[in-house]
């Protein structure tokens, strides 16, 4: 994702980007100012961090490379690359994250110049559950 935000800072893209919050939506174009900040949590899904070495089985075909985790020191559960033409497509990443009072489930997608969302459930004891969706669409 690095290589990326140095991209979309060069090029400086309008976003048609909403933000839902269970059923309010608000819509706006603009430019986003900081791209390492917009797609942090793409860059947070990184699976190469040291800590999570050995914890992800992985499967490549040609259209695709999926990596997955089911250990529960690991919020990303699974992290898919699609592939067409040689170029990346489309990458989506499920995360999860729980304990006895919270419980997040976010679906993160990525196709290059097209759209990113970042779709979450968000999960509080004693309140009511969140929808979150963020996204944006290149222009």
């Amino acid at each position: 994702m690095d290589g990326e935000v140095k991209r979309l800072e060069k090029l400086d893209p309008e976003i048609d980007k909403s933000v839902r919050v269970n059923n309010t939506e608000e819509r706006k174009k603009l430019k986003i100012a900081n791209w390492q900040k917009e797609l942090s949590a793409f860059s947070e899904a990184d699976i190469n961090k040291s800590a999570w070495a050995g914890l992800f089985t992985s499967d490549q075909t040609s259209l695709s490379k999926t990596y997955t985790a089911d250990n529960d020191k690991v919020p990303v559960k699974l992290l898919n690359i699609q592939y067409r033409a040689g170029k990346i497509f489309k990458i989506q990443i499920l995360n999860s994250n729980s304990n006895s009072l919270y419980t997040s489930n976010d679906t993160l997608s990525y196709y290059p110049d097209s759209l990113y969302e970042i779709r979450k459930t968000q999960h509080i004891r004693l309140l009511n559950q969140k929808n979150y969706r963020i996204s944006g669409r290149f222009h």
